[in-house]
């Protein structure tokens, strides 16, 4: 957005470029770009909408109000937007055709039949999607018209939240949510920091310490606030919650402007809420739709199931279906009235318009009225109950007492119910290390100083345990290290005792983003060094002696995951100053002197292989004139509005060179509880797991043998630096190792093997990033596509795959890589960290662990749970009862319309093609609304067909849903011939039934509604019963459903009869139904085609069964389940 500023400084853009020193005082306005050109990427705000130059003038900005608006319709626009959104699903659109053909075209059934249904559908869906949408706007309203106080006139003004505008001065206290993105000026701590929890943004419930620049601090009043003149400049609203540039020129009278980097400490984000200040003072810069919060809300990419896709085939093969049952009985009408007397028999001559009709619009509009007749085949309450299934489904992964986590008193989370049937296809799982298989708590286990070992196997001595000991100052110097380059903030807990001191009276608790720094604080305490917080700029620390030692905090070079290291400079006591670094081996080595290394490389290498985490200390001392020259580098690259972070690091490549290593540590990240049980269960089940962590290989290698990803007889294929070597050969090297593990894992592989990793013989496969890079990115391009193709090809061969010193993107094209190899495997990504969200993203099925390192991943999860070992069940049992249960729905909801229609169709060959329809308008519309929707329902949400326990002691029962088994060509097949045979059965059973025989003692013959009832009725008893031979857990529900879907439709029918409703007595269908069931033929009949139709399915019953006990010695089968996959030993069969 063009600032207005940009319009008033073009009159002196010539001089405002050099400014560095003193203005005249017309020209005060332009220090607002300090040496910068305005660029359209940034916002210039005026603090308290007061000018700071009276002799310009201002030009008012738009900037977008502070009203959040998360709901999708109005009051006016509800209507017609839903109804756009509902008729953009093929299956509501072809119903509106066939309802508008039914409307206009002279079709034998009733527009009600496919309109009742469709209005049904439009309906319930309309009302649950307007019933989410008035909760979006009561949410929205209440968070638009809450309180919010602002500084006005140096008073407190009351407004409505939406009335804030940018540059508006806020003011927010204690426990209260701020309304806004909002630089922080001033707080009531005299130090200008203040406490916030951002559990509504990320989900980390720890305090985080925002801080106020100096020259704001002391503001602290209404009246001091008002009287601030400054400008704001900083970048458009951008998503990144961990990301603000932007600087604060304050403006004194007659003296040069201030100009203060602003960064993201700086800014307090919406939905963030103050903890432990008293109230502080913070400037509008994002309002509404524009913070940060907004921006992150606005949704994700759909994902959609395997299933879904499958609905999808099946229905367009329905459709083919369809109409070529329209397209037989159109053909074979025609041939039959090519006969004169049947076209016009004497006692219905055709009228003079009818002679006239063109006839191949008459033909067209007949083929209309036999797509009407048979369009039930398609099943449009279908989707409803699918949507029904997936939402209600989900609650039962939320409400699962096993998968409760009683320490941080949470349970698992549904984000998105789409993809539940997902968790039992999910083929390849990928997983992050720390965090995710470990605990993320840490442990000090040792350290290194100058080579020398310290751990707790020797007698203590001075604090440290020790084999030899370095040098006094050494040690010193490396626990002050430990307890300087960190940025970890202290809490204090308060004791009652009159008689101490205030630190002899309260408990540290450090509070860190990173319990790697925890782990090393509590270390060197343990050994004698304290570290005691930091107030205005001065760490203290308390070392062996009790001394208390003060030292000045002159900049932190941040951690990041490029750089896989931090630093700090200091002011120690002596005025001397340093600069501490700590971080990765690989990014620490590079850095100090190589005489330095190799003493202490022994003890990193060797903690790694052991499983530990290693991080190697380093220090530089500063001259003064080098450290002026440094500050004003940092001052600068700090100021910059564009790139900062590109500038930021550059500096502090420059500054972190030519260190002298002091020593490394040896921090333990336990495993998490099962996990190893966890990773076996899911070999077992037939999934590949590949581990991608950005630690490195030694550690993560150590970590996947405690952990069974690597068993004792894995061969391990190696892909490293290490094996690769350096240049100029290493394409050379990577070839030749490529091209030897090819033949030995894929070319000797045995073929035709659907899962070739459950065989004898194992592979394991270990790569880094740097040789991942070569792979997938080579220096010569026509090598690209072969060598990732060799790649991929060995990958999908190895059982088990890890990936270490991964950056985030990596672990994403990992995933993309293999989520479009052959096949299109399901693929799921499992991970607890900022740097895991990108391949959950990724991934098919994305599943975040709520775990230490804040809950980005859950957040951007489609399901959360609380440790790793829950993983088991969510894919063992959830997601394998989940795809049976929707599966079958799924084939049984086509397979009952077929039934239902297919009588239909064979009728017309015996009504002349006279398009008359069998069943009467009240039983096609409530067919699939009210006889035969509830026990389905409760089927797909109750069913166990086989028992949880025996899912989750049997992982080998996982592979028979694999690959979509029960909704493949097969299976389908199957359905589709069943239901074409019960179709049979019920119509010329009844057929033959009604053909010659009287029903009634005076010899009357029945009519055209006595057998299409007759044949209904058979047809709701058959695929309710089928229904209950299918079910294997019985539940109170499943039998009331079932019985009562039975007996209402019994009711309805002497209802619609009127025999229970007198006032019915005058249509088509008066005691029909009621006659019918007075003979006792059909009652013998309804039971035998009933019988009959079920006769293949019990066959079935007891074939399974009988085979299923004389095989004793096969592990565990699915029962009867006809479209169930069976294997042995992994091998299809």
């Amino acid at each position: 957005m063009q600032s207005g500023w940009a319009e008033v400084a073009t009159r002196g853009q010539q001089q405002q470029r050099g400014i560095r020193g003193g203005l005249r005082k017309g020209l005060q306005w332009s220090l607002v770009f300090i040496g910068e050109d305005k660029r359209v990427g940034t916002r210039t705000i005026l603090v308290g909408h007061r000018p700071v130059s009276e002799t310009e003038a201002y030009v008012i900005q738009n900037f977008c109000d502070n009203k959040i608006i998360s709901s999708k319709y109005t009051v006016w626009n509800f209507l017609p937007k839903n109804l756009f959104e509902q008729f953009r699903r093929i299956a509501n659109f072809y119903f509106l055709i066939i309802f508008l053909v039914q409307v206009i075209v002279d079709t034998p059934t009733s527009p009600i039949t496919s309109g009742l249904p469709l209005f049904f559908v439009i309906i319930v869906t309309a009302i649950k999607q307007g019933y989410e949408d008035w909760l979006r706007h009561r949410a929205d309203r209440e968070v638009n018209k809450s309180t919010v106080f602002v500084i006005e006139d140096g008073k407190r003004v009351k407004k409505d939240c939406d009335a804030i505008q940018v540059g508006d001065i806020v003011e927010v206290t204690t426990d209260e949510t701020f309304p806004c993105d909002l630089v922080f000026l001033a707080s009531s701590s005299k130090d200008g920091t203040c406490y916030v929890t951002t559990a509504s943004l990320d989900g980390e419930s720890n305090f985080k310490t925002h801080y106020t620049v100096q020259d704001t601090a002391k503001l602290a009043t209404c009246q001091a606030i008002d009287c601030l003149t400054a400008t704001i400049e900083c970048e458009q609203p951008q998503p990144d919650l961990y990301k603000f540039v932007g600087r604060i020129n304050i403006y004194n009278d007659n003296q040069e402007p201030i100009a203060r980097a602003l960064g993201p400490d700086n800014l307090l984000l919406k939905g963030a809420t103050l903890k432990t200040t008293r109230k502080i003072y913070g400037l509008a810069v994002y309002t509404g739709m524009e913070t940060k919060m907004a921006l992150n809300y606005q949704g994700k990419s759909q994902k959609r199931s395997a299933v879904e896709k499958s609905i999808n085939c099946f229905l367009i093969v329905y459709l083919f279906i369809l109409v070529g049952k329209a397209v037989v009985c159109t053909t074979m009408k025609y041939f039959w009235i090519s006969d004169h007397s049947v076209d016009q028999p004497w006692y219905n001559q055709k009228t003079q318009k009818e002679r006239e009709t063109f006839k191949l619009l008459k033909m067209f509009t007949d083929f209309l009225s036999f797509m009407v007749l048979f369009n039930f085949i398609i099943p449009v309450s279908m989707y409803v109950t699918v949507e029904m299934q997936k939402f209600l489904g989900s609650f039962f992964i939320s409400w699962d007492k096993e998968m409760y986590d009683e320490t941080t008193k949470e349970g698992a989370l549904v984000n998105t119910s789409d993809l539940n049937e997902e968790l039992g296809q999910v083929e390849y799982v990928f997983s992050d290390k720390t965090g995710t298989l470990t605990e993320n708590t840490m442990e000090f286990i040792e350290c290194s100083i100058d080579g020398y070992k310290y751990n707790s196997s020797r007698t203590e001595v001075d604090g440290l345990k020790y084999y030899e000991k370095a040098e006094k100052s050494r040690e010193e110097l490396f626990l002050r290290a430990l307890c300087l380059c960190h940025t970890v903030q202290i809490q204090y807990r308060d004791k009652v005792d009159s008689g101490k001191s205030h630190l002899e009276t309260s408990t540290l608790k450090y509070v860190s983003s990173s319990p790697d720094e925890i782990a090393l604080l509590t270390g060197a305490k343990k050994y004698g060094f304290t570290f005691l917080g930091q107030e205005n700029g001065i760490m203290k620390v308390e070392n062996y002696y009790k001394e208390i030692e003060s030292y000045e905090l002159l900049h932190v070079l941040d951690f990041d995951c490029v750089r896989r290291r931090m630093s700090v400079i200091v002011r120690m006591p002596s005025g001397t100053i340093v600069l501490f670094c700590k971080g990765a081996d690989s990014s620490i080595f590079t850095r100090v002197f190589a005489s330095e290394i190799l003493k202490t490389k022994v003890h990193v290498e060797r903690n790694a292989m052991d499983g530990y985490r290693t991080l190697c200390v380093a220090f530089k001392e500063i001259p003064e004139s080098d450290y002026l020259k440094i500050s004003e580098s940092v001052k600068e690259a700090t100021m910059a509005l564009q790139d900062r972070e590109a500038k930021m690091a550059v500096l502090f490549d420059e500054i972190e060179r030519e260190m002298h290593l002091i020593g490394s540590t040896a921090v333990e990240d336990r495993l998490q509880e099962r996990a190893a049980e966890t990773i076996e269960a899911l070999h077992a089940a037939g999934m590949k797991i590949w581990v991608l962590t950005g630690d490195k290989m030694e550690t993560a290698q150590a970590t996947c043998y405690a952990c069974r990803l690597f068993q004792t007889n894995t061969e391990l294929l190696l892909l490293t630096t290490k094996t690769v070597g350096e240049e100029p050969h290493k394409e050379e090297q990577l070839h030749k190792l490529m091209m030897e593990y090819h033949k030995k894992v894929v070319n000797d592989m045995p073929e035709d093997v659907k899962r070739t990793w459950i065989l004898s013989h194992e592979y394991g496969l270990v790569i880094d990033g740097a040789t991942l890079s070569l792979i997938l990115n080579p220096s010569q391009d026509s090598c690209s596509g072969y060598y990732k193709n060799i790649f991929q090809q060995i990958c999908l061969k190895c059982t088990a795959i890890l990936c270490c010193r991964m950056a985030p993107l990596q672990k994403a094209q990992i995933v993309r890589m293999v989520k479009n190899s052959k096949g299109n495997p399901i693929t799921l990504a499992v991970g607890d960290g900022a740097n895991d969200v990108s391949m959950i993203l990724e991934a098919h099925v994305g599943i975040g662990i709520k775990g230490k390192e804040g809950r980005q991943a859950a957040r951007n999860s489609d399901y959360a749970i609380p440790k790793f070992k829950d993983l088991k069940k969510l894919l063992l049992a959830h997601g394998h009862l989940y795809y049976v249960r929707i599966a079958h729905l799924v084939q049984y909801f086509f397979y009952k319309n077929l039934c239902f229609i297919f009588p239909q169709f064979l009728y017309q060959f015996f009504c002349g093609f006279s398009q008359q329809p069998l069943y009467d308008a009240a039983y096609l519309t409530m067919f699939n609304i009210c006889f035969t929707s509830l026990p389905i329902v409760a089927y797909s949400l109750l069913e166990q067909h086989i028992p949880i326990d025996t899912l989750m002691s049997f992982p080998k029962l996982y592979m028979n849903v694999s690959d979509n088994a029960m909704l493949q060509l097969k299976p389908f097949l199957y359905w589709t011939f069943l239901g074409l045979f019960d179709g049979l059965v019920f119509f010329f059973g009844g057929y033959f039934l009604f053909r010659d025989a009287s029903l009634e003692d005076n010899g009357k013959m029945s009519g055209n509604w006595s057998f299409g009832t007759m044949i209904f009725t058979v047809l709701v008893f058959t695929v309710t019963l089928k229904l209950a031979l299918d079910t294997r857990f019985w539940t109170w529900l499943n039998h009331f459903v079932i019985w009562g879907s039975l007996a209402f439709y019994v009711f309805f029918s002497f209802f619609w009869g009127g025999i229970l409703w007198p006032f019915l007595k005058y249509q088509r269908m008066y005691f029909v139904f009621a006659q019918l069931l007075s003979s006792v033929p059909v009652w013998l009949a309804i039971f035998f085609l009933t019988f009959v139709s079920l006769f293949p399915e019990i066959i079935m019953v007891i074939f399974r069964n009988t085979k299923r006990k004389a095989r004793q010695a096969v592990s565990l089968e699915l029962p009867i389940l006809v479209s169930y996959k069976h294997k042995e030993n992994g091998y299809t069969y």
